[in-house]
């Protein structure tokens, strides 16, 4: 059967897909552990708790247990979704029936992930988010498998290949980007509408979805799969597993697997955490993560024009790598955020966007056209078309690495979160509530003290440890004291200490934490009870960027063995053969 090439109107149609599907999985990245691990900020301003969020085995966090067992069923449901395509025999094609049968369900089920309906901690929830988390995963499969293997099929040259990888590369980055306007619109609503914090982001994911059903239903509507593509449905008879085994049995495509489950394990540690660098690290508010992230994708596809002619004169390999090593450089930036005096703010974040840019531009379009190369070659060898298969095999490596990355993201996150929030609980604390400029009265033997809270600072002031003998206080950083000669503080304190005001607390019962309001000190207590409500912390998320950075770098170590010229040579042998063009 005749077929044609896409023209580049229809090459920016099947683009739109990428788009749809890339904005419900920017929800799922960026807002599973955001919604669901809040900062301290976000529970001031009334974010509940729904998971918890402490470590309950070996450091690992009900979230981070949840996204990993998710991730694993999704890995091993590609194969299985990539076989039924290749061997589908429906007259309208091997991919797009799938895809308009798992559009609707794909959508609807992204914003239900997020509806748990008890808002304090629950097992309910724990079953609720597990279960709507597998089913997201099981219709994302069924949408972008048969949609990722149309890259190979819709791509008959280099040049549509290199074309298509570009403009499904831009509406990712254009998808991913749209998935983080609930940081900007989310406070507008609790303004506006006084909607409770839960509901504010809701309300965004609820109109984002509706977006995403659009865009991935306009391909499966306005192209039609056969004009483009030979249908002939596989006629392989071993099983899905076989198959999957014979897939990663390619030498070159293993070492494109390997490199590919270290850049997406960097990757996902980055976006999951990007929320959390600039609330927590930066110290920025959380729409911040939305503007840097905007200007990374504008800055990066002004690099998207020229990645093909780089790619004629160096190579794809070559650019890989070096994407690998700049993505590193921008983890770099993102680790040594307030361990430099005054690295913190709006500088790293501009600092991360400029660097980033051209390896993202990289990135985002050259793997796919490798994978597209790798399918064509093993279809010259071996005479069988296995495009969904080899895609499959991709994604299954992708969401190993994503699986990896969701299972240590919220244990990392969260190491040494009393050191930055600066509180040091010893014993059994006992936990009150008092409020800023309110003079306490301690005893008839003592004058009263007024407490000066900064909101800001901590979630609690100072621990007081009492002696017999004598009386030491450990004062939070910012901490502005007065009256006392002599402090006990730890290196990274800074005490400041204006006279005439005084940051106290009552001795009573051994230990004290003041707490800056009900919620903190609720917090508080439940930390001390052994449930921990864990927030983020900038010592944890510098060690999830030194993470990112080591497998950026192994990453491209392990592409370096990867044989371009062979896969290349094979492709271009067959073109002349056939009188193709190449």
């Amino acid at each position: 059967m005749k077929t044609r090439r896409l023209t580049k109107k229809e090459m920016w149609i099947f683009a739109v897909g990428q788009l749809g599907w890339s904005i419900l999985g920017g929800l799922i990245n960026a807002w599973l552990v955001t919604f669901y691990l809040p900062t301290s900020g976000d529970v001031a301003k009334g974010a509940p708790f729904f998971l918890p969020t402490g470590a309950i085995f070996i450091g690992l966090t009900i979230l981070g247990i949840i996204s990993f067992v998710c991730r694993i069923f999704d890995a091993v449901t590609d194969p299985l979704i990539a076989s039924m395509s290749d061997r589908s025999k429906n007259p309208n094609g091997r991919r797009i029936p799938f895809m308009r049968r798992a559009a609707i369900p794909f959508a609807v089920i992204a914003v239900l992930v997020f509806c748990a309906p008890v808002e304090t901690i629950s097992a309910i929830n724990i079953v609720w988010v597990l279960g709507f988390l597998i089913l997201f995963y099981l219709f994302m499969t069924m949408y972008c498998t048969p949609y990722n293997a149309l890259i190979s099929e819709f791509g008959k040259t280099q040049e549509d290949r290199m074309y298509i990888s570009t403009a499904i590369s831009a509406t990712f980055f254009v998808g991913t980007l749209l998935s983080y306007i609930p940081f900007v619109l989310a406070p507008m609503l609790r303004g506006a509408i006084g909607a409770s914090f839960p509901w504010s982001y809701r309300i965004c994911f609820i109109v984002l979805a509706i977006l995403a059903l659009v865009c991935m239903l306009i391909p499966t509507f306005k192209l039609k799969e056969r004009e483009f593509v030979d249908v002939q449905p596989t006629t392989e008879k071993s099983n899905t597993v076989k198959s999957l085994i014979k897939t990663f049995k390619n030498k070159e495509f293993l070492k494109f697997s390997g490199s590919d489950i270290a850049y997406f394990i960097a990757l996902t540690l980055f976006q999951t955490g990007l929320p959390f660098f600039v609330k927590v690290s930066m110290k920025l508010d959380e729409s911040w993560a939305m503007y840097f992230l905007g200007g990374m994708t504008v800055l990066s596809a002004c690099f998207y024009p020229i990645v093909s002619k780089l790619v004629a004169k160096f190579g794809k390999k070559k650019l890989v790598i070096t994407g690998f090593v700049g993505l590193a450089l921008a983890y770099t930036v993102t680790a040594l955020i307030g361990v430099i005096p005054g690295f913190e703010g709006m500088l790293p974040g501009i600092l991360i966007v400029v660097i980033s840019a051209f390896p993202m531009a990289l990135l985002g379009i050259i793997p796919q056209s490798i994978i597209a190369d790798v399918a064509e070659e093993d279809a010259i060898l071996t005479g069988e078309k296995r495009e969904g298969m080899f895609f499959a095999a991709r994604t299954f490596a992708m969401k190993m690495g994503q699986s990896v990355a969701a299972l240590v993201f919220t244990s990392l996150a969260i190491l040494l979160p009393m050191r930055d929030m600066n509180i040091k609980i010893i014993g059994n604390t006992e936990v009150k509530v008092y409020q800023e400029g309110v003079e306490q009265k301690l005893d008839e033997s003592e004058k009263p003290y007024t407490v000066v809270v900064e909101p800001e600072e901590a979630q609690a002031a100072v621990v007081v440890e009492t002696k017999p003998e004598s009386e030491e206080r450990l004062y939070a950083k910012g901490t502005e004291i007065g009256s006392y000669e002599q402090v006990m503080y730890e290196e990274d304190f800074d005490i400041k200490v204006p006279e005439g005001k005084t940051y106290n607390v009552i001795p009573q019962g051994g230990r004290t934490i003041i707490a800056k309001d009900q919620a903190a000190a609720d917090e508080l207590k439940a930390k001390q009870q052994g449930t921990s409500d864990l927030t983020a912390s900038r010592f944890g998320l510098r060690i999830v960027a030194i993470v990112a950075i080591v497998f950026c770098l192994l990453g491209a170590v392990i592409l370096a063995f990867y044989k371009e010229k062979k896969v290349m040579g094979v492709i271009e042998e067959a073109h002349k053969k056939e009188n193709l063009p190449e």
